[in-house]
Formats: C-alpha cells, structure tokens, sequence
C-alpha cells in the first residue's frame, strides 16, 4: 500500500498530468523527496529552506499539516495528502 497524493492542476506539468500519485515515505519530508525522485522539480514548488512554502497548503487526511508538525508531519500507508496552492487577489 502507499500514500496517495492529491495534486493541483498547477502543479500536474510535473506528473504527466496525473491528478494523483502515489508516493512513501514515514513524513511528509520523506514523502516529498520520494515524489521529487519520480517527479523531479515538485519539490521545489513544495518546499523552500526545509519547510513548507508559505502560499502551498498541505492537508493529511483533510487536516492541515500546519496545525500538525508542519513537513515533520508523520504520514503512513493508506493516507491522503492533498496539495492545494493558495488563492489570492481579487477586488473586494
């Protein structure tokens, strides 16, 4: 069993197009650099000086990894993750 990863139509250019994909790792960190040695150049649209980029969102089985351990969150077989970059800008 792995991890499946949920991945955002701006991001999709570095899997082919595939919506999803499924990865391992024991944290998200982990995670992200299995996905990078498949998908090369998606980490670095996740993760800048060791953390999470501050405009990408990342949710574990639909919690916010920023309320968890951040990247150090620890993920596990049968998990979701889902990468969703953050929208702004608009008139009010």
């Amino acid at each position: 069993m792995a991890i499946e990863v949920r991945i955002p139509t701006i991001l999709r250019t570095y899997t082919d197009g595939q919506k999803a994909v499924e990865g391992s790792g024991a944290t998200l960190a982990e995670l992200f650099a299995d996905l990078e040695s498949r998908h090369a150049g998606i980490k670095e649209r996740l993760v800048e000086g060791g953390e999470l980029r501050r405009f990408v969102n990342v949710y574990l089985n639909d919690e916010d990894v920023r309320f968890l351990d951040g990247i150090s969150t620890k993920v596990s077989d049968g998990d979701n993750v889902t990468i969703l970059p953050a929208v702004a800008g608009g008139r009010l």
